[in-house]
């Protein structure tokens, strides 16, 4: 496993610890969850906006469910 380092200032550094003792997790673990969290946020954010943008400008492409779910097997 890769080591990251991290300059933070004192207070902050504070704060991290703080919420990483109040979720009985170590400070690791609350920066690599945080941090995957914020990514996945900004992706789904991506990915709606792209969507939105389809669906108005008249490009978007849909299916019957019924459809996907045979194509699935279920």
């Amino acid at each position: 496993m890769a080591t990251i380092s991290l300059r933070v200032p004192e207070n902050e550094l504070n704060i991290f610890k703080a919420y990483a003792r109040l979720n009985n997790a170590s400070l690791s673990e609350v920066i690599r969850a945080t941090m995957l969290d914020h990514i996945e946020n900004e992706y789904d954010l991506k990915v709606f906006e792209e969507y939105e943008a389809e669906r108005a400008n008249g490009t978007l492409k849909t299916r019957p469910i019924n459809q996907l779910w045979e194509e699935l097997g279920l």
